[in-house]
């Protein structure tokens, strides 16, 4: 067999189609036959490369990817011929339609299976943008998020710096603490009675010291308050005449520059004699300021002589008491070198319980420190990890088509319209063989076929009205029973066949004998009636003597085959 018969006898296959009966077929229904394979192997192609692409989403193995690829081709190839070798020329259109129209669903369904992954090939760029699109928008959805978490936790941070803040104040005051009264102020020493009535005493003979001095400058500060008085008034009036004085120099009032009438009016009768009096009022202030000095000081001596007189009689007191406060002293040492000792150990106390508390704020603060980093690794973890997923799964790319398609504008529109004319193409493409197959002209081939169908139906016929005869027979007959043991009943069923065959075929040879034995004594008659030739009377008793011993032989064979086959039949 040559290569090229092969290859025919492989696109025999292929178009579902037997060999042995398209070999006594012309040569032109094998090439229609042919073609029909050649078809199948079309959407097989595609479907190869489509799974492919799908595959390659998900590994970039191709000890994974080709196997895959090639049972997905094989199964559209096991469908395509299934299809193929099940339709008939001959059958009602009823039959047809609805076997083409499963043939239609089949070819959408592989259609867009096929047609899917090619679109998301063809697209590929564009999906994988709108794929980092959104990817990108997750990564900020997931940086505000966990920005807004660590602003929670900073909001919390706030206020706990600021108690530790407190609490530092607290403690860095704790070692500049005074002794201090029962209302929180620092102990002050308070005056002793001598103390009070010596300072009367002073403060009485310091007052009786300076009183005519101080007398004597109220006085005085009052004259001076009437003539500054006077004085502001006077020079008030002066500033206003002089203005008028220069304005009338100046021509600007009557017209006239220079000294004319009503500037020597006002010469005369206004700035002179003011003038005159704020000298003299000028003159007083001075007089009498100096006056106010001198009394001044003369109060200040006076002050000042009964001080050092109280000093004096102070320091001879001083000397009395020294000696006594010697001694209150080395008292007073004993009893704050104790006070002291209590107000340490209060102290330090104070600053054990602020540094407990301390300690604890600053674990607080660092766990919520600890938290924002782990917000801050957790976040980056997250986008890392987001960043690096491939999105190349075939849901992940659909979903982006089919954002694609509805927000892609006049591009989504074409992605669509694109996706509609691949998934129609390879429906047409898949039903290629079908429809091809449909359409054409019923040919030797299917007429075989056909033959061999109407055969074999007229044949199944005729076996279900036997059985269903002998099944009545063996309803009425005794031997039911015998059909509840496989063997026996086996045994039956051929004895009875065997006997119907047996009787079958003894009835023919007797009506075969009885036509030939009607024949012969015809034929005797005519030639006794007519005085034949004596040799063809002797022909024909040979030729009687023939059939007969050939009609025993057959008789012979028959039994003695049965005879041998029916004790096989009954063992088995």
């Amino acid at each position: 067999m040559s290569l090229l018969d092969r290859l025919e006898r492989v696109f025999f296959w292929l178009s579902g189609a037997s060999a042995d009966n398209l070999e006594i077929c012309p040569a032109w229904e094998r090439r229609k036959y042919v073609a029909f394979g050649a078809t199948v192997l079309v959407p097989c192609t595609f479907a190869t490369i489509a799974c492919a692409y799908a595959i390659s989403t998900l590994t970039d193995n191709w000890l994974v990817i080709a196997p895959v690829s090639l049972v997905w081709a094989f199964i559209i190839l096991t469908v395509d011929r299934a299809l193929l070798a099940t339709y008939r020329a001959y059958q009602n259109i009823f039959r047809k339609l609805m076997q083409f129209s499963l043939r239609i669903v089949v070819a959408a369904l592989m259609g867009i299976t096929i047609s899917h992954p090619l679109t998301l090939l063809l697209f590929k760029d564009t999906i994988n943008s709108a794929i980092e699109n959104e990817r990108q928008v997750e990564i900020e959805a997931m940086r505000k998020q966990a920005t807004d978490q660590k602003a929670l936790v900073e909001a919390r941070i706030k206020p706990l710096e600021a108690e530790i803040a407190t609490q530092r104040e607290a403690w860095n005051s704790s070692f500049n603490a005074k002794f201090l009264d029962e209302n929180g102020k620092p102990v002050e020493q308070p005056l002793t009675e001598d103390e009070k009535k010596a300072k009367a005493e002073r403060d009485a003979k310091i007052s009786d010291a300076v009183a005519p001095g101080k007398t004597r400058l109220e006085a005085l500060d009052a004259e001076m308050a009437k003539l500054s008085a006077d004085y502001q008034k006077i020079a008030a009036e002066l500033n206003h005449w002089q203005t008028e004085f220069e304005k009338e120099v100046n021509g600007q009032r009557s017209g006239i520059v220079g000294l004319g009438p009503r500037a020597k009016s006002i010469q005369e009768d206004q700035l002179t004699w003011r003038r005159a009096e704020s000298a003299r009022l000028s003159g007083v202030l001075d007089t009498m300021t100096q006056n106010r000095v001198t009394l001044v000081a003369e109060i200040k001596a006076a002050e000042d002589g009964v001080n050092a007189a109280l000093d004096a009689k102070a320091a001879e007191e001083a000397a009395k008491l020294k000696a006594e406060e010697a001694r209150i002293l080395a008292l007073k040492q004993q009893v704050q070198q104790q006070q002291a000792d209590a107000f340490v150990g209060q102290q330090n106390a104070i600053r054990e319980t602020l540094k407990t508390q301390i300690d604890a704020l600053l674990l607080q603060l660092k766990s919520l420190h600890e938290e924002i980093a782990r917000l801050t690794i957790d976040e980056e973890t997250r986008v890392t990890k987001l960043r690096e997923e491939p999105r190349r799964d075939i849901l992940t790319q659909t979903l982006a088509l089919h954002d694609l398609f509805e927000n892609g504008a006049e591009g989504g529109q074409f992605a669509f319209i694109a996706y509609l004319v691949l998934s129609a193409l390879f429906m047409l493409v898949d039903t290629i063989p079908l429809v091809v197959k449909f359409f054409s002209k019923p040919g030797p081939y299917d007429t075989l076929v056909d033959c061999d169908e109407v055969k074999y139906d007229r044949e199944r016929l005729a076996f279900l009205k036997s059985f269903d005869r002998y099944m009545k027979q063996l309803v009425e007959s005794p031997f039911l029973h015998i059909t509840q043991n496989r063997p026996l009943e086996r045994a039956l069923i051929e004895g009875v066949d065997r006997s119907r065959a047996a009787k079958a075929f003894l009835e023919h040879l007797m009506e075969l004998e009885q036509a030939f034995q009607e024949k012969v004594r015809l034929e005797r008659e005519r030639l006794a009636t007519t005085g034949g030739i004596a040799n063809k009377a002797e022909m024909l008793e040979e030729m009687a003597t023939a059939f007969y011993a050939d009609l025993r032989q057959r008789m012979e064979s028959f039994f003695h085959d049965d005879g041998r086959r029916t004790p096989l039949t009954a063992r088995g």
